[in-house]
């Protein structure tokens, strides 16, 4: 198992980059077309990014620092549901809030394709929580059949 770790800074106090981590409008302002949310330890985390169905649940929900989750594929036998763990930590900067990301627990096979999305949609949080509206998003995964998520 691998980890990705990957960090932006925000223009934003860490209170209100938190609610874009447990709200489904906050989710859905930076990552995918669903978002069903119960941000309470133990608490259902589903999000469609792309049409794949991510699920999991919250794990750790500690304002205004720190959300994390459990994450997987439904319906991926190799990558099921809750099979990894996304962590934020919201540390507050001059200026705003850097969210640390690390995403724990992948397959090796799985590392470049998470890689390539969080690359993508991290800037996208980093616009949303700062009030900006972020690009349309036309993200896919890496090639057609490729091992995301």
């Amino acid at each position: 198992m691998a980890d990705f770790a990957t960090s932006v800074e925000i223009e934003a106090p860490a209170d209100v980059v938190f609610d874009f981590l447990v709200t489904t409008e906050g989710m859905l302002a930076w990552m995918g077309e669903y978002a069903e949310l119960d941000p309470v330890p133990g608490g259902r985390f589903a999000v469609d990014i792309a049409g794949f169905p991510i699920r999991g649940e919250y794990v750790e929900v500690r304002r205004p620092d720190r959300v994390v989750v459990s994450w997987g594929h439904l319906g991926d036998d190799d990558f099921p549901p809750g099979s990894s763990q996304v962590a934020f930590t919201l540390v507050s900067i001059a200026g705003g809030t850097r969210v640390e990301l690390v995403h724990s627990g992948l397959p090796e096979t799985r590392v470049a394709g998470h890689g390539y999305g969080w690359d993508h949609f991290m800037p996208r949080l980093q616009a949303a929580a700062a009030g900006r509206v972020p690009d349309d998003d036309d993200w896919v995964p890496l090639s057609p059949g490729a091992r995301w998520p």
